[in-house]
């Protein structure tokens, strides 16, 4: 089928409209301070963020199979920009806006390309501890560099940890009122992230309610500060930092940044982004639809964020992705379909038109508050615990990925984390289990020895190897199956169970092949059985299938009772 047949808008049901438009304002005004946060996280203009929530999410929209999904600048990829290119130019300079432009383009095209090639396969190799690594890092990165925001410091430094390092250092000359500010605001965010939702269910709000309230607070925080600033003269009697000037209109539509000789700088780090992007969308996306009991396309969705990214890239220059609140957002507001998220483009835009004179006073303490909240939530100490207690080396790819983040940067945290997984599951194939087993007595059932009462045939050696045969793991098996025989030197049959052996290659083969030789040699018969279709189809031929000592059984059990009557 066509995938521009399943696009929602060709069949918009019409009793939806009325939903969508209400949840369009709603989170328009919801996403309004974050956007710009957001932005300064990038090291950008704050009017960046709000260019980049208009004709990016359009484009997403029209494409995009999810229903309720929005994309927008989120704190992965501002964290990623940041890290990217403030080594490269100066934040916030015409240099670094190009070279923004051209990540969002190439980032954009990376993922168009996996789109269109139908590789949204390539989310699934990324494991979910490493994937929350990331982010869990990501998030520790984003609060080292809000602290000096936090605390009204102007601090400089090379990296993260350099700027930690100035901020620790001066915080003895903090700005007092921009502390106070960014601390009262903290206080009113987790305060009201934690307890005012069950305080309104309790005064009888409903869910939705109670849940639209508490998103509302950031705004009439950003509100009320501002406010302060304004009636108290904050920024000019007390030094408190504001945003500053912030353009209105339009941006400038075109390519005129467009820069080979910086491109290559970019490629890999556009490529970094635009894999974290794919794997960030696809989890997303799906985890919506399952709420909804509804399917997603996951090339669909890479297309669409690729556009959405392009679309950035000639109108604000800022790379996006899908947000985890914005989301969230997006469906608390009763958004049914994409609809929703055209809407509130189409009103950041008139926000944009009309003019942003009075985003100006905005405390910087205030939009970095807000960032905090959003970072703490993204670290996953659960997702560590869970691990921790069920597969330590699970745990240890969580712990690996987010250390690497942190002291080598969000590139080579992610290559760490990948390598990480990579290494425990070869470490995994390398070592399988394999069992000696026997009957448990009355039934057809077979189990491990050490686990179960059960009963054996003397001098039968039934052996079940949970793991395909390559060479990777050859001489584990081997060593196990020897060791297995020294403790029992009266065997005279050695039944391999092969029913969770789906391949065994050919250095596999060989090696088995002569492992039967030698047990010949000592009077040892060796057997198969449950061997899969298709690995007996390989096997026909084989100087192993042809001159097996002892027989091919249909099934353990099978095997069981023939030997057991052969020897008596």
């Amino acid at each position: 089928m066509n995938p521009m047949k399943r696009l929602w808008w060709n069949h918009y049901p019409s009793q939806h409209l009325g939903a969508d438009l209400l949840a369009g304002l709603v989170v328009t005004v919801l996403v309004l301070p974050q956007s710009m946060a957001y932005a300064m996280l990038a090291g950008l203009p704050p009017q960046v963020g709000l260019y980049v929530s208009i004709l990016p999410v359009i484009a997403y929209a029209l494409v995009g199979s999810s229903m309720t999904q929005a994309v927008g600048p989120v704190a992965i990829t501002a964290i990623m920009t940041y890290s990217v290119l403030s080594p490269l130019a100066q934040p916030a300079s015409p240099q670094y806006l190009a070279l923004a432009a051209m990540l969002a383009l190439l980032s954009g095209l990376f993922v168009l390309a996996f789109g269109v090639l139908r590789l949204g396969f390539l989310s699934n190799l990324l494991s979910r501890p490493v994937v929350s690594g990331f982010i869990s890092g990501s998030a520790l990165l984003i609060l080292m560099s809000q602290l000096k925001l936090l605390l009204g410091l102007q601090v400089q430094g090379a990296s993260s940890w350099a700027q930690l390092a100035s901020t620790l250092e001066q915080v003895p000359q903090s700005n007092l009122s921009s502390a106070g500010l960014g601390c009262s605001g903290l206080l009113v965010l987790f305060a009201a992230r934690a307890g005012l939702p069950r305080l309104l269910l309790r005064r009888g709000a409903s869910p939705t309610m109670a849940q639209f309230l508490s998103r509302l607070v950031p705004v009439l925080l950003v509100v009320l500060s501002t406010l302060a600033v304004v009636l108290f003269d904050l920024d000019r009697r007390a030094g408190v930092a504001v945003v500053g000037h912030v353009n209105s209109g339009w941006p400038d539509l075109g390519l005129n940044w467009f820069s080979w000789p910086g491109m290559g700088s970019l490629l890999v780090p556009a490529l970094t982004l635009a894999f974290i992007g794919t794997v960030q969308n696809i989890t997303m996306a799906q985890a919506l639809a399952m709420k909804r009991r509804e399917r997603v396309d996951a090339n669909l969705e890479l297309v669409g964020l690729g556009l959405s990214n392009i679309a950035a890239s000639v109108f604000g220059g800022m790379p996006v992705g899908g947000g985890l609140s914005r989301s969230a957002v997006n469906l608390s507001s009763g958004a049914q379909t994409p609809l929703a998220s055209i809407v509130s483009a189409l009103c950041m835009l008139c926000i944009v038109s009309l003019g942003t004179a009075w985003f100006t006073r905005i405390p910087l303490a205030i939009l970095a508050a807000s960032i905090v909240v959003a970072a703490v939530n993204m670290i996953d100490v659960a997702e560590l615990r869970r691990a921790w207690v069920y597969d330590r080396a699970d745990a240890l790819a969580f712990l690996g990925t987010a250390l690497g983040v942190l002291g080598l940067g969000l590139e080579m945290g992610i290559v760490l984390g990948i390598g990480l997984s990579l290494v425990t599951l070869l470490y995994r194939a390398s070592t399988p289990h394999i069992a000696v087993v026997g009957r448990i007595v009355g039934t057809e059932h077979f189990r491990n020895v050490q686990r179960h009462g059960v009963e054996t045939l003397p001098g039968v050696l039934f052996v079940r190897i949970d793991e395909s045969i390559f060479f990777g793991n050859l001489r584990a098996v081997e060593s196990r199956l020897m060791a297995e025989l020294a403790a029992m030197p009266e065997v005279h049959d050695l039944v391999l169970i092969m029913s969770a052996v789906n391949r065994l290659d050919l250095t596999a083969l060989e090696a088995l092949t002569e492992t039967q030789q030698d047990l010949r040699a000592r009077g040892i018969e060796l057997h198969l059985a449950e061997v899969k279709g298709p690995m007996q189809d390989r096997l026909l031929h084989t100087a192993l299938w042809k001159k097996l000592s002892g027989r091919v059984h249909r099934s353990v059990n099978e095997a069981f009772e023939l030997l057991k009557s052969a020897r008596t």
